[in-house]
């Protein structure tokens, strides 16, 4: 009985023997296949090792340049989008001016601005938990002022914004009324 995983001797059909898969001698290595016809090597990437000297047709890669400056246009637009972001949440002005602080002086104020607004609403709904548990104690009164709170705190956190996000995109900049600047 004849192993099914073992290669045949004989091509079925032919009746030629089939030969052997290639095995380099000792001490060598397989050739190439993947080089191209006229034996020039494909330009490498990375650096070769210290102590080496590169192969031919080596061609260095340039460092990674840091983000080029955002044009007038672009740095507005981030800006703007930088106060629209704060509507969801503090992530999307904290990712911008991450992100754009060093390519735009616009992104750099208003990411900032938009940020620290943020970080103010995201107290304020720290200080809505703990207020409105305090509220649940308070017969129909402590509701109703839980209530007035919580739609207070998001009327602030989408209309401010929004407000800002036009002004920016306009060509103005915009100062939150109330904020606690914690990044200057």
């Amino acid at each position: 009985m004849s192993d099914p995983n073992s290669t045949p001797q004989n091509n079925p059909g032919s009746g030629e023997p089939t030969p052997p898969p290639y095995t380099p001698p000792a001490g060598q290595v397989p050739p190439d296949f993947g080089t191209p016809a006229g034996g020039s090597v494909p330009p490498q990437y990375g650096s070769p090792p210290a102590g080496q000297t590169p192969p031919p047709g080596y061609t260095p890669q340039p460092a990674a340049a840091p983000g080029a400056p955002l044009s007038q246009s672009d740095d507005k637009l981030w800006a703007s989008l930088a106060h629209f972001g704060g509507v969801l949440s503090f992530i999307p002005p904290l990712i911008i001016w991450l992100v754009f602080k060093d390519r735009g002086p616009l992104v750099n104020q208003e990411g900032k601005e938009s940020l620290n607004y943020q970080i103010t609403i995201a107290i304020a709904w720290v200080a809505y938990a703990i207020l409105s548990a305090i509220l649940a104690f308070i017969p129909i009164l402590g509701p109703i002022l839980a209530l007035i709170l919580v739609l207070a705190i998001w009327a602030a956190q989408i209309v401010f914004p929004i407000i800002g996000g036009v002004k920016v995109n306009g060509g103005g900049t915009y100062r939150y009324p109330f904020a606690i600047r914690l990044i200057k």
